[in-house]
């Protein structure tokens, strides 16, 4: 990739200032037009005729004039000139209505829970930009797979990221279905789960077992629970604790609505663990695209609104 030194990008910035002159035939207004002082103008004229070995301008006490030479050198410049002018104007445009790809990673309670009440409006709102969105568990290196952005919980988040808090807090619970209680019994205390039939989470990122830890002010219990199911997937445990195989840990946003039809019961509802917040992070603020800029923006909004209602 070539790159601009810094002769280059002097010569680039006479030439344009040889066709306002040009344009304007006057230093004076080429010079308020430019915002630099008429003999500053009249220094880098001269010296760009100079590296050239060409008159550019007549110059007299009332006018200024081009050459033939300087007529022949501003027919070529103009279309390079306006080509800029055009990139610059789409990308003042950009700014005001961003387009362009935006890559996040997040996993599946964070898209069904922070991203998809937005999503279709923002996607409405902003027909310029595109959304692709990696969905997994597992942590990923966002710089090292190339995407703009992630959304976590804060505490998996690196201390290297730039942080914004987007969603709410979670609360791992312990859920089973009624049947299932009926016939094994509702644990009272935590060291009763170790006679139940546990559904337990597998990491996809280490392949160790999620340890059921619960909490309760400052007592807390860890436990190693068995149990008839393992899975990397939590909405197959979910699926798993719906048919009546056994008790799940999960968090609290997967199953409101199968604790608000009376599908799912919790169990040791004093016995829960808090999770920090849901946060988007990204690698640096000085080179954010504008679309995810306007991304972030709207997820704080939902966010308020969301905390305001609640």
């Amino acid at each position: 990739m070539n790159r601009l030194t810094v002769d280059s990008r002097r010569q680039m910035a006479d030439l344009a200032a040889f066709a306002v002159v040009a344009e304007e035939r006057s230093f004076t207004r080429a010079a308020a037009r430019l915002g630099v002082s008429q003999s500053a103008l009249s220094h880098a004229l001269k010296a760009l005729e100079e590296r050239l070995g060409l008159r550019l301008l007549s110059r007299s006490t009332r006018s200024v004039s081009t050459t033939e030479a300087g007529e022949r050198l501003l027919t070529q410049l103009r279309p390079a000139l306006q080509s800029i002018d055009e990139a610059v104007a789409s990308a003042l445009q950009q700014r005001e209505s961003p387009v362009g790809k935006i890559r996040l990673t997040t996993f599946k309670l964070a898209a069904m829970t922070v991203l998809w009440p937005m999503l279709p409006r923002f996607l409405e709102q902003h027909p310029g930009i595109e959304v692709e969105l990696h969905v997994s568990d597992a942590l990923v290196d966002i710089v090292a797979e190339g995407f703009d952005a992630g959304i976590r919980l804060a505490d998996t988040v690196e201390k290297d990221m730039i942080a914004v808090p987007v969603g709410p807090a979670f609360r791992i619970i312990t859920v089973a279905a009624p049947a299932y209680l009926q016939k094994h019994g509702s644990p009272r205390e935590p060291d009763d789960l170790l006679s139940q039939r546990c559904l337990r989470y597998r990491l996809s990122s280490s392949g160790r077992l999620s340890g059921w830890r619960l909490s309760r002010g400052r007592r807390s219990a860890q436990l190693g629970v068995e149990g008839p199911l393992t899975s990397n997937d939590n909405d197959t445990l979910v699926q798993a604790a719906l048919a009546g195989l056994g008790v799940v840990r999960v968090l609290d946003g997967l199953v409101a609505e199968h604790l608000q039809s009376g599908r799912l019961v919790q169990v040791l509802p004093q016995w829960v663990s808090p999770l920090p917040r849901l946060t988007l992070y990204h690698p640096s603020r000085r080179q954010m695209p504008p679309a995810l800029q306007v991304l972030i923006t709207a997820l704080k909004a939902e966010a308020a609104v969301a905390a305001a209602s609640a």
